[in-house]
C-alpha cells in the first residue's frame, strides 16, 4: 500500500477510536435514543446526491435495523448504564468473533483453526471483564455492549451475503432507517423526547459529538474504509482496525481519567490479542534474499 494510503487507513481507525469519547459528550445534553435519531439524521444528507445501490428494500431496511439501529442504540444505552468509554472500545471489537460465529453458521464459512484460537483468547479475556463488573461497570452495561456488537455482527453477516455494493452510498442509504425507531423509542422512554428541543438546550461540545459521529465516524471514515477495501484485499486492510480500540482506551484514559485495575486492562489486552490473531495476516513468503 501507498503511504496515502496507509494514511487513510489510520486515519479511519483513528476517527473511529475517538468516536467512544464523542459518543459520552453527546450522552452530557442526549438521551441514547435522540443522539443515534441525531446521528445518523446527520450522516443520511448524501443521499440527496448519492443513487440508492441495486438492494431491495427489505433488506436494506433490515441491514439498518442490525449495523446501525441496533449497534448504537445498544450501545449508547450501555454507556448509559455505565459502561466506561475505553472499555467499550475494546468490547466492541467482539464483533469480530460474532461475525465468525454467525458466518459458521449461516454461511457455512467454517472457521480456521487461527480463528478458533484468536476466539478462545479473546473470550477469555471477555471473562476476566466480567469478573470487574462493579461500581464502575455493571452487568447490564456490560450486556448491551455485548449486544450491540452482536448486533454488529449480524450486519456484517447481511452485508456480506449481498456481495460488493459502493460502500458510501450503501452507508449513507442504510443511515436513513435508524432515526425512526430511535425517535419512537425517545417517545417511549424519554421524559423529554423532542429532538428539537433537546437540540436547543444541548451544549455547543454535544453538538459538535453528536455531528462527529455523523460526518465523521460515519459518512467519512466509511467511505475511506470502503474505498480501501475495494482496492486491496481485506488482509491488507482490517490489521489498521486494530488501531481504533487503542486510539479508544488512550483517548477516554486523557480525557476521562479513566483507569482500570489489572484484571480489567488484562482482558482487554487478550481481547485484543485474540483480535489480531483473527485478522493480522500470517504466513506471508518472503524474498528468498532476505530468507538467506
Amino acid at each position: 500500500m501507498p503511504a496515502r494510503h496507509i494514511a487513510l487507513a489510520v486515519l479511519a481507525s483513528v476517527i473511529w477510536g475517538l468516536a467512544f469519547v464523542a459518543i459520552k459528550i453527546g450522552l452530557e445534553s442526549f438521551t441514547p435514543s435522540q443522539l443515534t435519531a441525531l446521528r445518523f439524521i446527520i450522516a443520511c444528507a448524501p443521499v440527496f446526491f448519492l443513487p440508492r445501490p441495486s438492494i431491495d428494500w427489505p433488506i436494506l431496511v433490515l441491514i439498518g435495523m442490525t449495523l446501525f439501529t441496533g449497534q448504537f442504540l445498544l450501545l449508547f444505552f450501555a454507556y448509559a448504564n455505565g459502561m466506561p468509554a475505553g472499555l467499550a472500545s475494546v468490547t466492541q471489537q467482539t464483533q469480530a468473533f460474532f461475525t465468525v460465529l454467525l458466518a459458521a453458521v449461516f454461511l457455512r464459512d467454517i472457521p480456521t483453526a487461527r480463528q478458533t484460537i484468536g476466539m478462545a483468547v479473546a473470550f477469555a479475556g471477555l471473562a476476566m471483564i466480567g469478573l470487574t463488573v462493579g461500581s464502575d461497570l455493571t452487568a447490564i452495561g456490560l450486556g448491551l455492549a455485548l449486544a450491540s456488537a452482536f448486533s454488529w455482527a449480524v450486519g456484517n453477516v447481511l452485508v456480506k451475503r449481498i456481495g460488493r455494493v459502493p460502500m458510501l452510498p450503501l452507508m449513507a442509504w442504510l443511515s436513513l432507517i435508524p432515526p425512526v425507531p430511535a425517535l419512537l423509542v425517545s417517545i417511549l422512554y424519554d421524559d423529554e423526547w423532542s429532538l428539537l428541543g433537546a437540540v436547543a438546550d444541548a451544549s455547543w461540545m454535544s453538538i459538535g459529538a453528536a455531528l462527529y459521529l455523523g460526518a465523521f465516524a460515519t459518512t467519512l471514515a466509511y467511505a475511506m474504509w470502503g474505498t480501501l477495501l475495494a482496492r486491496y484485499a481485506t488482509a491488507k486492510v482490517a490489521p489498521f482496525a486494530l488501531l481504533a480500540p487503542c486510539v479508544g482506551v488512550v483517548s477516554s484514559s486523557l480525557i476521562f481519567s479513566e483507569l482500570f485495575g489489572p484484571m480489567r486492562y488484562a482482558g482487554m489486552a487478550l481481547i485484543l490479542a485474540g483480535l489480531a490473531v483473527i485478522v493480522l495476516p500470517v504466513g506471508a513468503k518472503w524474498p528468498a534474499s532476505r530468507r538467506a
